[in-house]
């Protein structure tokens, strides 16, 4: 039940991840990386989740003085194709084009992104590298999910503005609030999971 938890958390959050994209008032600095470096280099942006996913693996790797965790890029390849689903399935239906209706869009894709990462990153099995990296900040900095996360969020917003990404509205919106959701949702949303997996394991079996 634990791994239904870790992919329907990802489904989750990739799912929020294209909703901000379809937006089109800003995504997440980190997501504005991917869609830069798609529109400038080629590939898509799942591929680019993949790609920048190996080299923090790497970069982790340093900071923790650890073996890589190469699970991280199981993760990330889940990921990857999971962006490059949903873009595909909103392409023809999701193109808010009113001021309200792409401020819905966003909202939504925001709050189910916290959602979704506080529920794969409550089943402690390979998070994605840049999650891993906001753990380290974490424990590293003796600080909470939301300035470990805000720090994470100002590197990348220096170098998708670089990369000429998706920077707007929304990505300010991100860079002040995704942490805080995503510290918000971590608690209640594991006190959910964790009463469910024991309802689940008190359910008599049938043989």
């Amino acid at each position: 039940m634990k791994y239904v938890f870790y992919i329907g958390g990802i489904l989750l959050l990739t799912l929020g991840i294209a909703l901000t994209i379809q937006s089109n008032l800003g995504t997440s600095p980190f997501d504005a990386v991917l869609v830069g470096l798609s529109r400038n280099v080629g590939l898509t942006v799942g591929s680019w989740e993949i790609i920048l996913a190996g080299l923090m693996i790497a970069c982790n790797s340093i900071l923790i003085r650890q073996r890589p965790e190469v699970l991280g890029l199981v993760t990330a390849v889940i990921t990857g194709m999971g962006i490059d689903l949903w873009l595909f399935l909103m392409d023809s239906f999701i193109a808010p084009e009113l001021w309200l209706s792409r401020s819905v869009c966003f909202s939504v894709g925001l709050i189910v992104i916290g959602i979704g990462t506080a529920t794969y990153l409550h089943t402690n099995f390979a998070p994605i590298p840049v999650d891993r990296l906001t753990l380290i900040l974490k424990e590293l900095t003796g600080t909470n999910l939301f300035l470990s996360r805000t720090l994470i969020y100002f590197i990348f917003l220096v170098l998708a503005i670089m990369l000429n990404g998706p920077i707007g509205i929304g990505t300010v919106l991100t860079v002040c609030f995704g942490g805080l959701i995503l510290n918000f949702f971590m608690a209640p949303i594991g006190r959910a999971l964790d009463s469910m997996l024991v309802n689940i394991n008190k359910s008599p079996k049938i043989n």
